[in-house]
């Protein structure tokens, strides 16, 4: 009988996962900490306490959404063995038992809070434990297997990131008996942003996996309305993303009116280039070699560095708007170089042929 290995247990966690979800909270607490070094006028910025509260929510962060993956895992080790994406996962194939992921899931799930109500605050604890509850308990055993919007609210479970991020990085200012008062409307922007970007970026990959979900009963969009009925709603999430993701979300008078103004202008044209990737699937596409749709799986990809891209690119224009503007300037002029120019026919030529 095959025996579990570490990485068996490791990968229960959803480690791939897990990487974009403590990019968009470590890209938070340096947002937080740049706003508040603009405002003071970009004098005595405190790397090191920063470093430090991006260290304990990585740990933190790590251990609570690995915990509510690997609670995922248990929970769908009935279905988990009939799918060919989840059917290698270590539960499905009977190497680590439902009681052993059950107490790991719970070891997981509870040090992770214990260990950012100790370190961080009780409100960042707060919203990683509200993300593990409501992602087994709505999303996993109820949502996912009696509602089409299943990804749509359950979404909700891995937009915190943010959440916890700020909380940790405003440390003594916010308090337990509101959890909802950050102090700013910008995490909740952050949080909109996952939000909305979950479904499309998931329903790119259930485009061409819509008859494993209703071989198992889970009511993907893509088998029960029709690829045609989720391109729409594709779209529709798209725009509304690229909508909230331009808007002002920079005070020009705490940040300066250029890092506010140029970040608008790169989420933009980020928005536009994952737009166009959505715009562009073909749901009539032959498939690949592995089964996929190429121009959804695509879209699936560019969505994950889309996203990364709009947190990173807002740490970088507030630590500096005018070195972020040339280093685009660098890009574009690395990508025109790349462009091969058309050869030009003369007519001596043509004549001749």
């Amino acid at each position: 009988m095959e025996t579990a290995s570490m990485s068996d247990w490791f990968r229960l966690m959803k480690p791939g996962v897990l990487a974009l979800l403590q990019v968009t909270a470590m890209c938070t607490i340096l947002i937080h900490d740049l706003i508040v070094w603009n405002v003071e006028g970009r004098v005595g910025f405190n790397f090191m306490n920063t470093l430090e509260t991006m260290g304990i929510v990585f740990v933190g962060g790590y251990l609570t959404a690995g915990g509510a993956h690997t609670f995922n895992n248990v929970l769908d080790r009935d279905i988990d063995p009939k799918m060919k994406r989840t059917e290698k996962r270590a539960i499905a194939r009977g190497v680590i038992s439902p009681k052993a992921g059950l107490a790991w899931a719970l070891f997981l799930s509870i040090s992770g809070t214990i260990w950012l109500i100790h370190f961080a605050n009780e409100v960042a604890a707060f919203w990683a434990a509200f993300s593990i509850l409501f992602y087994v308990f709505i999303y996993t055993l109820w949502l996912k297997r009696s509602s089409v919007q299943n990804i749509v609210i359950g979404g909700i479970a891995g937009a915190t990131p943010p959440l916890v991020g700020w909380a940790a990085a405003m440390g003594d200012a916010v308090s337990i008996s509101n959890p909802f008062d950050l102090g700013s409307f910008l995490p909740w922007l952050m949080f909109s942003l996952i939000f909305l970007w979950t479904p499309p970026h998931f329903w790119a990959l259930a485009l061409y996996r819509s008859d494993q979900y209703k071989e198992v009963g889970i009511p993907m969009m893509p088998w029960v309305h029709g690829p045609h009925r989720t391109m729409i709603e594709m779209r529709v999430y798209a725009l509304l993303l690229i909508g909230i993701a331009a808007m002002p979300w920079l005070n020009p008078a705490e940040v300066g009116e250029l890092a506010a103004y140029t970040y608008t202008l790169i989420v933009l044209v980020l928005g536009i280039w994952y737009n166009q990737s959505v715009i562009s699937i073909d749901i009539h596409e032959p498939l690949d070699e592995d089964g996929r749709i190429p121009s959804a799986s695509h879209s699936f990809f560019v969505s994950l560095n889309y996203l990364a891209l709009m947190f990173i690119s807002l740490v970088c224009v507030l630590f500096s708007p005018e070195l972020t503007i040339l280093f685009l300037v660098l890009v574009m002029f690395k990508i025109l170089s790349k462009r091969k120019p058309k050869r030009r026919i003369s007519v001596a030529a043509s004549a001749s042929d």
